[in-house]
């Protein structure tokens, strides 16, 4: 089943679907929900005495065996409800990280993953051994369950940073190719959006891959690099990058940094926004706290208002008071409007010169 509290005076942004859509895209089956509001979250058990028998409650009488809150919970927390409620608890950080870990297919995304997966069980490793250690430490007192805790730290650790190494080696890399493209003059434009906005379906039509699209969160998590020809602006190399959510756990962004370079060093971000989503300015907002996280946030950008098929629009251009297309209105499904979109990268790109030109107007030297 699942959990969500509305935490202080704010208002509800929409993430009780996105919650469930979590959960089914993690492989569960919802069988109920429990709400509320709470002026703070209780230091013991998130939601409190009474939300807690409250959730029991729904529990016995659906058959639930996995509670799911849709916030992220402390240790003692997670093992607190765990022992009222009789049943395995997952919070928002771990369903998320299970969706990364089922979906990931490249080398370098499972190592990211993985890496995710152990800075944030490291937070967790006290009160797993509970039934072994002592009340108290010192001579004499040090108990079989503490010293496991160092160990499992130190395994942790020593693995974590192998981890980072074998990352960098990916960064470096990636770096290599970012260069290469910058020396040979070839432009990137990065697919950018919230979880489920159609980037893949979008970069499946400009580039007539197969890359996997599907009507749920996190379809891709593996970055897709593909040229494109755009005629009046030459060869453009698009990129199809991991979608971003709402409260996107902090140790995956970092973990992910690698991957999401290539957003940062792209000449261009191409947001692709849901239209006909109920919550589309709060998406709007999440994506760009994420781009602003891993240094982003100064990029040129293009807005694309996707899905206007569902949301009854029509497709074209806007511009503004310069002339310059700022959003473009299309249906990746139908390919309906895509011409906007291609008419907007050759208008960012337009063919340069093919001899640079000094100042002073004299010809520079190759």
């Amino acid at each position: 089943m699942l959990v969500r509290l509305t935490i202080g005076p704010a208002k509800d942004d929409g993430g009780s679907g996105e919650i469930a859509a979590l959960a089914t895209s993690a492989g569960a089956r919802v069988v109920g929900s429990a709400g509320g509001r709470r002026p703070a979250p209780d230091p013991a058990t998130y939601a409190g005495k009474g939300k807690v028998e409250e959730i029991a409650q729904v529990c016995e009488r659906t058959g639930a065996d996995i509670v799911i809150f849709d916030h992220a919970l402390t240790g003692v927390q997670q093992r607190n409800l765990e022992q009222a409620l009789g049943r395995r608890v997952v919070d928002r950080v771990s369903l998320i990280l299970d969706i990364f870990a089922q979906r990931a297919r490249s080398a370098d995304g499972k190592l990211q993953v993985e890496l995710a997966q152990l800075e944030h069980l490291a937070t967790r490793l006290v009160g797993g051994w509970t039934h072994l250690e002592r009340q108290k430490g010192g001579i004499g007192l040090r108990g079989p369950g503490e010293t496991q805790l160092e160990t499992d730290r130190r395994l942790i650790a020593k693995r974590v940073k192998l981890l980072r190494d074998r990352l960098k080696r990916v960064a470096v890399g990636r770096a290599v190719q970012s260069r290469t493209r910058q020396r040979a003059r070839v432009r990137t434009v990065a697919l950018v959006g919230y979880t489920n906005a159609g980037k893949s379906t979008l970069f499946n039509r400009m580039t007539r891959e197969r890359v996997h699209a599907a009507d749920q969160l996190f379809a891709t998590l593996d970055t897709t690099l593909r040229r494109v020809y755009v005629p009046g602006a030459g060869d453009v190399v698009l990129s199809d990058t991991v979608g971003f959510i709402r409260d996107l756990p902090h140790d995956l962004v970092a973990a992910f940094r690698a991957t999401l370079s290539e957003a940062a060093q792209a000449d261009l971000l191409v947001h692709v926004v849901d239209a006909a989503a109920p919550d589309r300015d709060a998406q709007v907002e999440a994506v760009e706290r994420v781009l602003a996280d891993i240094g982003a946030a100064d990029v040129p950008r293009l807005t694309v208002l996707n899905k206007i098929d569902a949301a009854g629009l029509a497709p074209g251009v806007e511009r503004d008071a310069c002339g310059s297309i700022r959003s473009v209105r299309l249906s990746a499904l139908d390919g309906s409007g895509c011409a906007g979109f291609i008419e907007a990268l050759a208008e960012r790109f337009a063919v340069q010169p093919a001899r640079d030109v000094e100042p002073d107007g004299a010809a520079a030297s190759p």
